[in-house]
């Protein structure tokens, strides 16, 4: 039985240390949109990520993380499944591999890294593992 997919409620766009505050108030000073999350290097972002921010996007919230040692940015996007095993089994059977490597996943949580075939990264994970 094949899994189901669906796109997330998350988009991650990684900026480099330089486009960030610009990136930022781009979205929140020129389009208006308002900044509903900031953090920096007291806490709550993941892994790798030196300062973050969020606003809604339609349906979605798009986030900007800060990567000190990003040269340009990257787009990651969340990717909903019903059975993250057997989702990572399709997709490898279709030639997508696991990509762990790129990002380390909070602890306990069920879900993978994979790339689409042009190399934007996507968290595979259950909809309601937060």
């Amino acid at each position: 039985m094949t899994p189901t997919f669906s796109g997330g409620h998350n988009i991650a766009m990684k900026l480099p240390k330089a486009q960030f505050d610009r990136t930022v108030a781009f979205y929140r000073d020129v389009l208006g949109m308002e900044v509903t999350h900031e953090s920096g290097d007291a806490g709550g972002v993941a892994e790798g990520v030196a300062q973050s921010a969020s606003v809604r996007f339609g349906p979605v919230t798009l986030w900007f993380d800060r990567v000190d040692n990003y040269a340009h940015a990257d787009l990651w996007l969340e990717l909903f499944t019903d059975d993250v095993d057997r989702a990572t089994a399709h997709l490898a059977a279709h030639g997508v591999a696991v990509q762990d490597e790129l990002e380390p996943l909070p602890s306990g949580m069920n879900a993978h890294w994979i790339s689409n075939p042009v190399g934007i990264p996507h968290i595979l994970r259950l909809p309601d593992d937060d």
